[in-house]
């Protein structure tokens, strides 16, 4: 089994240091509107909440695709998207219960995580670790069922 992406809203300060090497390594430029993770602060609790595809098991996107665009990469595990497929109908954004896809200002198509080959910049950068990337251990496997469970309290929240 891969390496799975952790993510503890409570660590996140908010500095959007994750969007900004998101969008620098992928699109070589700082933009973070073209990040495929985005931090969103939620006024109501006063916390800001990473937002990245978590590479589900049974993935949401993948299944109400129409191109069959979205498929998982035997390598490192994520959800990659096949661009030569997409048609940007945006179904896998609406789908996504944790807001893991987004859709490229530029392209009109979709744009979400794709771990930088097993190499996520934003785990590499964030000073609080409030991404990580770690070993599937049983422990490791329960904080991120925790924060799941956590993060889709709080998406379930947000006003849209």
């Amino acid at each position: 089994m891969q390496k799975i992406l952790v993510v503890d809203p409570e660590k996140c300060t908010g500095c959007r240091l994750c969007e900004v090497v998101c969008s620098l390594f992928h699109e070589k430029t700082i933009n973070p509107y073209r990040s495929r993770i985005k931090v969103v602060k939620w006024e109501g609790v006063g916390i800001y909440v990473p937002m990245v595809c978590q590479h589900c098991e049974s993935p949401v996107c993948e299944a109400v695709c129409p191109m069959n665009a979205i498929a998982r990469d035997p390598d490192t595990g994520a959800m990659l998207i096949n661009y030569d497929r997409c048609i940007g109908c945006k179904l896998c954004v609406l789908s996504c219960p944790l807001g893991g896809a987004n859709i490229d200002p530029k392209t009109r198509k979709v744009i979400k995580c794709d771990l930088c080959n097993g190499d996520p910049q934003c785990v590499r950068f964030c000073e609080t670790k409030a991404v990580e990337f770690l070993e599937p251990t049983v422990a490791n496997l329960l904080r991120k069922k925790t924060a799941i469970e956590k993060y889709s309290e709080i998406v379930k929240k947000i006003p849209i």
